[in-house]
């Protein structure tokens, strides 16, 4: 009997040793699986209960505390597994069906030779006009044995909402057990469900995000507590300003970055606080070094920026539509979200693009080939200025794909290397070039790209050697991505043996003297860290001209800091630099948002077209306006818009406006206009003028505020809109008093800011010119002069004249301002190279060109096509009747040929109309002549009129 108790007891301390273990294990080990819309995973924090805290554990207590662990963790891991494999499947708002991911191009080796939807040649195209005709035709079933049933489709949809259930009921009794991280998960799916599947139950998840942050402190349910205190989102709670600060401030100092954007934004606009500068500053400059140890974590270059952000109204022309808004007039019409805008309204697509481009390529069009290599390499068919490192639009995105960039890039540059030595370094770049190649052409802009791919180790293994390899190919015909990339080798020392400051720094100047942004950055950077800091900036300063997006702007708000704190600085400039500090390290942090990029995510949502997707996209676009986002800010203003006229009729307002809802869409409008959005600032005014979401004031209140608006976006010269509507004021003396001079001369600023505003300009100065007439014939006073030079012109002209003649003569000041630019120009300083002379000149020649970048590649493909046709056409270029119609300018000179056609044709009807008058009037006094004279014979004189005939004065002949 004492044997067995005492094996008894041997097994269970045994077995309490392996529930102990187990439990250890199962808490220490890390999970891999993650579903898609939780982007920001909780801190790690410790469990504990009150026992651990006042209680000696007792055996029975730590057994039973470990059991209840390792079930917890248990249930929390077979609900995230269950969770992983209900979310699996693509989203179902992809931007393009050539989207891939670059992280999933890991292909089979046999997979590697089928054709695909992607592949070049005619059994590539063949598939794709396949899918084409598939998706055109689909009630024809064309492959009607991959389309399941609906009995089959109700069958997968049960089992999904049962396994949404199951995972519900796994979380919910996991963290009933403990297990904290199974209630942020709880909290995450509540708010964020990431499909249809799941309930979305903002209550549920305020109040599972309150639980965790008293149990754990965690920064990132303490941030959206903070947000729902702030906006009092779903009704969940009230708008409590005060303990939204509160959190958000825990949040921050938790290292919380969406937190400390939020705060920082807050100091800066003096939202439910007073405005700081300085605490702005602090907590900006928190999340830029985020940011940047995010962007340094990567390969050499840097961590990939992610896609810039869209406005949705500059898919539609602006706030008010083309032509009317300040975001599609005057330059701002070249910006890619404009264009895409355009090109989809005319009804192209970015597959018919990418259609276009690949059968050029494949025909042997090596412009074609470089372009398409570029556009798959960026992920976009738009790139942003600056350079390869710039990134790309995301507006036109179609999803990166290396080994397709790869094959292009090389079919171009095997063109002139036909061949690679079998020791990279041993290369010779006269003999590895093929015979008889006297232009690279596109091979050494392909040759930076493979350079940068083996660099960085994208769609490749990362090699060093090959990537030094290709960058000294494409160097030899001086391409400034090439001398960048080897500049970046050479100071890193990344190849054995080979690092040089000296001679990166060489390189470097090569391609700054080119213009490139990276390039200037690098030069920055060594001189940042030497500490020349005047010098570092000047490099800085033209690394933004030249479109650097990152890098740039967070070494300059460095300096702009330092600058802040430098004692003995006047109390002015101190105050200039703390602004420039926080613009750059706005923008810096907003752009490195690698891990939660809710913009981006809330555009998939809202593209998505379902309830579901665009009540996600609202609420995470609130989110980050909450976080300073103007893209946000306008976004969420955009779809909320309550202005119900009939030139601008939303889908998005109800019938009934809401004044909530107004409310919310006029403060995301003022925000935005505080960023300098013009448009925003116009719709403010126009929120003031309709009533919507403004408190209970009397119209003239309203009025009045609405003109300052309008005035303080005509101020910018920019909005002609705004200038119109301060006219349509002061001729009707709506909140302000009424001047027809002052009407009349700021419809005329409207007409000379946007000439596209003729039509309703002049309609507006016909009907004041009638009401001034009118109020004249009733005795008004400062009526407009329809004889004389108008009184607003002529106190205009004399203002005019006042400040010219008070302004000294300038000849001199031209001179040397001319002087300093020439020796700008030529001054000696280390990006002097021999030939730059000659190159400067003939840039300053030909006039500064358009960087590659900037181009448009919708509008490039365009102008191919048509010049194709017009190549293939049944005339040829001798033909120069057939040239000149089908010239160039065509599409400029439409309008011009057709009101000349109208102009010549009007003074042929009124010729021939005069001549008929004038037939009828010698008709009718030859008959009442021959009725005075009827028994007067008349002497037949042919064609010669008769004497007395009052033709006749038009035969005489003088002598």
């Amino acid at each position: 009997m004492p044997s067995c108790r005492r094996t008894r007891t041997r097994r269970s301390a045994w077995l309490a040793f392996g529930l102990v273990a187990l439990a250890a294990f199962s808490v220490s080990a890390q999970l891999e699986t993650s579903f898609s819309v939780q982007s920001v995973q909780p801190e790690p924090t410790p469990e504990f209960s009150a026992h651990d805290v006042h209680e000696t554990p007792t055996p029975q207590h730590a057994l039973a505390d470990v059991k209840q662990a390792t079930e917890a963790a248990h249930a929390f891991k077979v609900a995230m597994i269950t969770l992983s494999n209900i979310t699996a499947h693509p989203l179902p708002y992809d931007h393009d069906p050539f989207s891939q991911s670059s992280t999933s191009q890991g292909l089979s080796f046999l997979s590697s030779y089928l054709p695909s939807a992607q592949g070049q040649g005619p059994i590539g195209r063949a598939i794709r006009i396949a899918i084409k005709l598939r998706q055109k035709y689909s009630p024809f079933r064309i492959f009607s044995w991959t389309d399941s049933s609906a009995t089959a489709a109700r069958k997968k949809d049960e089992e999904m909402r049962a396994k949404a259930i199951k995972v519900i009921d796994l979380l919910q009794y996991s963290a009933e057990l403990g297990n904290t991280d199974a209630l942020y998960t709880l909290a995450r799916l509540s708010l964020f469900p990431p499909n249809i599947y799941f309930t979305s139950d903002p209550k549920l998840a305020h109040s599972y995000y309150s639980t965790h942050a008293s149990l754990t402190g965690n920064a990132t349910s303490q941030a959206l507590l903070a947000f729902f205190h702030a906006t009092g989102y779903a009704d969940t709670v009230s708008v409590d300003q005060a303990k939204a600060m509160l959190y958000y401030t825990f949040a921050a100092q938790g290292g919380h970055k969406g937190a400390q954007m939020a705060l920082a934004s807050r100091y800066w606009s003096g939202i439910s606080t007073l405005e700081d500068c300085s605490r702005a500053v602090g907590w900006y400059e928190a999340a830029a070094d985020t940011a940047m140890e995010m962007f340094l974590s990567g390969p050499p270059g840097g961590l990939t920026l992610p896609y810039t952000h869209t406005r949705l109204s500059d898919l539609d022309g602006g706030v008010y539509g083309p032509g009317a808004s300040v975001a599609s007039t005057g330059l701002n019409v070249v910006k890619p979200a404009v264009k895409a805008g355009f090109a989809q309204a005319a009804g192209e697509t970015w597959e018919d693009l990418l259609e276009y481009y690949m059968f050029n390529a494949d025909r042997g069009e090596m412009d074609f080939a470089y372009k398409l290599g570029k556009i798959f390499y960026q992920g976009s068919i738009y790139a942003t200025a600056g350079g390869i490192g710039s990134s790309s639009e995301g507006v036109g995105r179609i999803g990166q794909d290396f080994n397709l960039a790869r094959s292009y890039f090389l079919k171009i540059a095997r063109q002139v290397w036909p061949r690679d030595p079998t020791h990279p370094l041993q290369h010779n770049v006269l003999t590895d070039k093929a015979e008889g190649v006297a232009q690279p052409g596109w091979a050494a802009k392909s040759a930076a790209y493979l350079g940068r791919m083996y660099l960085r180790g994208e769609g490749v293994k990362r090699d060093y050697e090959l990537a030094m390899m290709w960058f000294e190919r494409g160097a030899e015909y001086g391409d400034r991505e090439c001398h960048n990339g080897l500049g970046v080798m050479w100071r890193d020392g990344l190849v054995k043996g080979r690092q040089d400051i000296s001679k990166a720094l060489g390189y470097f100047s090569h391609a700054a003297g080119n213009e490139l942004a990276e390039a200037l950055v690098n030069i920055g950077k060594i001189h940042y860290g030497r500490g020349e800091i005047k010098l570092a900036g000047t490099y800085f300063e033209a690394a933004i001209r030249y479109g650097s997006p990152f890098e740039a702007h967070f070494f300059l708000a460095k300096i702009h800091t330092l600058n802040m704190h430098t004692a003995g600085l006047p109390q002015g400039f101190a105050a200039g630099s703390c602004a420039n500090a926080v613009s750059f390290y706005k923008l810096v942090a907003e752009r490195g948002l690698w891990d939660e990029d809710l913009v981006d995510d809330a555009e998939f949502a809202w593209n998505s077209g379902t309830a579901r997707g665009k009540e996600m996209a609202i609420l995470k676009w609130w989110i980050a306006a909450e976080r300073g986002s103007e893209v946000a800010q306008n976004n969420l203003a955009y779809v909320l818009d309550q202005d119900r006229s009939i030139l601008r009729l939303t889908s998005f307002a109800p019938i009934e406006a809401s004044n909530d809802t107004a409310r919310l869409a006029l403060t995301q409008w003022a925000r935005s206009a505080a960023q300098r959005n013009i448009d925003s600032l116009v719709k403010v005014g126009d929120y003031y003028y309709h009533g919507l979401g403004v408190p209970d004031e009397p119209e003239s209140v309203r009025w009045e505020k609405a003109a300052k608006y309008y005035q303080s976006a005509a101020d910018t010269q920019l909005s002609a809109l705004a200038m119109w509507n301060l006219g349509w004021m002061y001729e009707n003396g709506k909140g302000v008093p009424q001047d027809f001079h002052l009407a009349k001369r700021h419809y005329d600023q409207a007409l000379e800011t946007n000439s596209e505003a003729y039509l309703p300009v002049l309609l507006s100065l016909i009907k004041l010119y009638a009401r001034s007439i009118w109020h004249t014939l009733q005795g008004g006073q400062n009526g407009l002069s329809l004889w004389g030079y108008d009184e607003d012109k002529s106190n205009l002209k004399r203002e005019i004249d006042a400040a010219s003649s008070s302004q000294p003569d300038h000849e001199d000041d031209r001179v040397i301002s001319t002087a300093e630019e020439l020796e700008d120009d030529f001054r000696d300083d280390d990006s002097w190279y021999i030939g730059k002379a000659r190159e400067e000149f003939h840039r300053r020649r030909r006039g500064e060109a358009r960087r590659e970048a900037e181009e448009d590649p919708v509008q490039w493909a365009r102008d191919r096509r048509l010049a194709e046709n017009e190549r293939d056409g049944d005339f040829g270029p001798e033909d120069y009747f057939d040239a000149a119609l089908r010239g160039g300018h065509r599409g400029e000179e439409v309008a011009d040929e057709f009101a000349e056609t109208m102009l010549l044709v009007g003074l042929c009807v009124a010729v021939a109309i005069l001549i008929y008058i004038r037939t009828r009037i010698v008709e009718r006094a030859r008959r009442e002549q021959d009725e005075r004279q009827p028994g007067e014979q008349r002497q037949n004189l042919g064609v010669f009129p008769p004497p007395g005939d009052l033709a006749r004065q038009d035969w005489l002949i003088w002598r």
